[in-house]
């Protein structure tokens, strides 16, 4: 694919300019009513006429109506995708699955008040994976999104619409969530910038279950400046969530262009048999760029982390069963025209409404739950998650940061690996270890392969988002990977 230079909209004095909508940081504070509703039009348009299938429901009206009403904010005027598992009054929240089809929530998500408070304009609900169960948007109940980079590849997933539609230039700024990589994964394959944060630091207050214990809403962007002033705005406590972490933080001030001294240890687990060689070689060009800045780095060893994929399915699959055992028909989503006994209408119901990667995790985790197998499988996969969480800490004691490659290799064909899930599932190795010990990363593009993105991921440890910012941040400001663009 050509590459050319990513162009930010801006607002010079006396003019205004809305022919290429990329990026936020530059016009954020200088949007002014009138030039909001321009900015939300021509971010609409572009959604309309897309071709990638990233957004599944457009909200023009409510946009529109907001953006006239606009009273300032740290984001005000800003458009913004939000992936269709996080809860949005007035607007259908489907989690990409046939069962929630015509379900409206009566209430925002704790993200959402705040991204309105903060004078964000919504503009549409952004295609997932059914109940974020996927690593490429395939399993959606509305088709599979498809990569800006290349159409013919997947955007990653299970966040894929929202990736896509930020690096197709469509909205400056989505929302995502990660249960396994689920923002990271469609960032790093997008590439654009995603964040996982530590578990705790933001909301899951309107976010529809799929594993609890493991996911995290995350700030998706073009670059990590926008990323951060989006996460600034959605992270801080929430009394509705009873893993919300009290405390503020202001991430901005992470946004310094310096890495000396910082110790970064660089996982060997992370690069394996089937980490493909130009990954390996972006990556370790990355760890040397931050050297030549000031960084050292060594090798360290996370022996756990073979084990961490078969947990992170036992586990996520258990909770998954737990979970979705609510949506049933009888309140909400999905009713058939014909009903029967409750049994059978339940069980008609499910079975027409649940997508074929739902029912098979759903099954595998009640499985995993049954009486005489729990000890065996979901105990056991708990324990093995304690010994990850025990690798992070360990590695990090002596390193102030992580860094490995995102994803194995760049994004595959549509269709490649959807009919064989567990090479689908192979693809999250380097990713669900995080999720399971709790702590945060980042994913930003550091390279590319054949026209195809290549993410970097910098973990850190639990609370120290500030420092992971800061490392992407510099290697950022001197590369050129995030400057670039799909034909």
């Amino acid at each position: 694919m050509h590459l050319k230079p990513r162009t930010a909209f801006s607002r010079p004095p006396g003019s205004y300019e809305v022919n290429v909508l990329i990026t936020i940081s530059r016009t954020i504070k200088a949007i002014n009513d009138s030039s909001a509703v321009e900015v939300v039009e021509q971010c609409l348009e572009r959604i309309e006429n897309s071709t990638y299938n990233a957004i599944i429901k457009v909200t023009r009206d409510e946009a529109i109506k907001a953006t006239r009403k606009l009273n300032g904010g740290p984001l005000a005027g800003v458009p913004i995708a939000i992936k269709d598992n996080i809860s949005t009054k007035g607007m259908e929240t489907t989690c990409g699955s046939r069962i929630l089809s015509g379900y409206v929530p009566p209430y925002d998500a704790h993200v959402i008040e705040r991204l309105k408070a903060a004078g964000a304009i919504i503009v549409g609900k952004a295609n997932m994976d059914e109940f974020a169960m996927g690593t490429s948007t395939e399993t959606s109940y509305y088709g599979p999104t498809l990569n800006p980079w290349d159409p013919e590849c997947v955007p990653g997933g299970s966040s894929g619409g929202s990736a896509a539609t930020v690096a197709a230039g469509e909205v400056p700024l989505a929302l995502g969530s990660d249960t396994g990589g689920s923002v990271r994964c469609p960032a790093s394959y997008c590439g654009v910038v995603g964040l996982k944060p530590t578990y705790g630091v933001i909301s899951r207050y309107g976010l529809i279950s799929y594993a609890n214990s493991l996911e995290q809403i995350g700030p998706i962007a073009s670059n990590v400046e926008d990323m951060t002033l989006l996460f600034n705005v959605i992270a801080g406590h929430d009394p509705r969530d009873s893993t919300s972490l009290p405390g503020e933080k202001n991430y901005t001030k992470a946004l310094v262009n310096d890495v000396k001294g910082l110790k970064i240890g660089v996982p060997k687990e992370y690069f394996g048999e089937g980490t493909d060689p130009a990954v390996e070689r972006s990556v370790w060009e990355a760890v040397h760029t931050l050297e030549s800045l000031g960084a050292s780095w060594k090798e360290v060893e996370m022996p756990h982390t073979k084990y961490a994929l078969a947990a992170y399915y036992v586990i996520a699959m258990s909770e998954a069963s737990s979970n979705l055992a609510r949506f049933d028909g009888m309140r909400y989503g999905l009713r058939l025209e014909k009903d029967h006994d409750w049994h059978t209408t339940y069980s008609e119901i499910r079975a027409a409404g649940f997508g074929e990667e739902v029912k098979r995790r759903i099954l595998l985790g009640t499985y995993a739950l049954s009486a005489g197998y729990m000890d065996k499988y979901y105990l056991k996969a708990l324990k093995v998650r304690t010994l990850v969480k025990q690798d992070f800490e360990r590695a990090l004691k002596d390193n102030d940061v992580l860094i490995a490659p995102t994803m194995p290799a760049p994004a595959f064909k549509l269709g490649e690996k959807i009919s064989d899930p567990l090479t689908l599932y192979l693809a999250d190795v380097n990713t669900v270890p995080i999720n399971l010990a709790g702590v945060p990363s980042i994913s930003l593009p550091c390279g590319f392969s054949d026209g195809l993105p290549i993410g970097l991921q910098i973990m850190g440890r639990h609370f120290d988002e500030e420092t992971i910012i800061r490392t992407a941040y510099t290697f950022e400001q001197n590369t050129d990977f995030h400057t670039r663009e799909v034909a």
